[in-house]
């Protein structure tokens, strides 16, 4: 299985991606007194397993429920107190052993410990291995809005184990397929065709044919972050669907939809205004539909969805730029760009046209 490189200098870290990360976990890079923090989902099924694998019997489990909305204040705090329970110091190092929620959370908690201690990233989700364990990006949500506060803080090592997958719900597999679409919609109309040509290999968890597609977006995520650590540019072109889908997720109450359906609908949208705007063919949002169909994902809004609340959720979001609306946009398949002067009364009435239409 390949090992990736985050290039940050001194700060640069590994992505490896393992068959069986919990027969090798031993050379993990982990330093002084550690935690594993995880969640009710996951912790029964591979916290001790992680901890029989490291060989350390000093590393307990810090472990809360599952789901979107206990990424807030109230569990970081919770968190950060059993940290200090536990005494870890400086030199300590917490494991992130779950999904987005989980790495999120657990890096934020880190990056503000004692003003920043050490992780480790251990996605147990296919979105979570794909993206968002790998960057850096730590948060959690306000009421406002999702990931409003945070901070980047890099991890030691990202260990990728693509044999969890197997106990990843369905629906949850499904869903982190949508990050997997958004690297080809940005910038890899040849890894959007691959993606067209393996759809049924990746439904069936092909084994050899997951770790590939893991691969290449670990790959590609690296080169981004590597170049815009801190989203001054290329990096922003990595939330394409994301507006829209972390405003519907807010007006769903993080229970409608989970993250990738979202995101999923948010890609649509974007593709498909990009085409009402005469900056990219019908033809490219058609193949995109298709794609997110196939693997089961939602592509139009959900019904009722108030066009109104929806665009005000936007102008919230944390990409927005000086209360102007800023999307990921694109020319078509491969071809996304970042469009700062969003005309709110256009976007709008392309919503209510868009809605009525479902």
């Amino acid at each position: 299985m390949p090992e990736l490189t985050v290039s940050l200098g001194k700060r640069s870290y590994p992505i490896r991606i393992i068959d069986g990360l919990f027969n090798t976990a031993a050379s993990l890079p982990i330093v002084g007194p550690c935690l594993v923090v995880s969640d009710d989902n996951v912790g029964p099924l591979y916290a001790e397993r992680l901890k029989r694998a490291i060989g350390r019997n000093d590393c307990p489990l810090w472990q809360m429920p599952a789901g979107e909305p206990e990424k807030n204040l109230g569990r970081f705090t919770e968190l950060l107190q059993a940290m200090a329970a536990q005494g870890l110091s400086r030199n300590s190092t917490v494991l992130a052993l779950g999904g987005g929620v989980i790495g999120d959370l657990a890096g934020f908690a880190a990056a503000c410990y004692m003003r920043g201690i050490a992780y480790i990233q251990i996605p147990t989700s296919l979105l979570a291995m794909i993206d968002s364990s790998v960057g850096g990006k730590t948060g959690v949500d306000l009421d406002a809005g999702k990931n409003l506060v945070g901070a980047f803080h890099q991890p030691q090592a990202v260990w990728i184990d693509t044999t969890v997958l197997a106990t990843l719900p369905d629906r949850e597999f499904r869903a982190g397929l949508a990050e997997v679409v958004k690297y080809g919609a940005i910038a890899d109309a040849g890894f959007f065709g691959w993606l067209e040509q393996q759809a049924d290999e990746l439904l069936a968890k092909d084994p050899g044919t997951l770790a590939e597609a893991i691969a290449h977006c670990c790959r590609q995520k690296a080169g981004v972050v590597a170049r815009d650590e801190t989203e001054q540019g290329e990096r922003a072109l990595l939330n394409f669907g994301h507006t829209f889908g972390h405003a519907l997720e807010v007006l769903g109450d993080y229970s409608t939809l989970v993250h990738g359906e979202a995101v999923a609908i948010g890609m649509h949208l974007a593709a498909a205004y990009s085409t009402h705007l005469g900056l990219a063919s019908d033809a490219d949002s058609l193949r995109l539909k298709r794609l997110l169909s196939r693997f089961g994902l939602p592509t139009g809004l959900p019904h009722r969805t108030d066009i109104d609340q929806l665009v005000t959720q936007m102008r919230l979001d944390k990409k927005a730029v000086s209360g102007n609306l800023r999307l990921i946009l694109w020319h078509g398949i491969g071809q996304a760009f970042i469009a700062d002067t969003i005309d709110a009364a256009q976007l709008r009435n392309f919503l209510s046209h868009a809605s009525e239409q479902e």
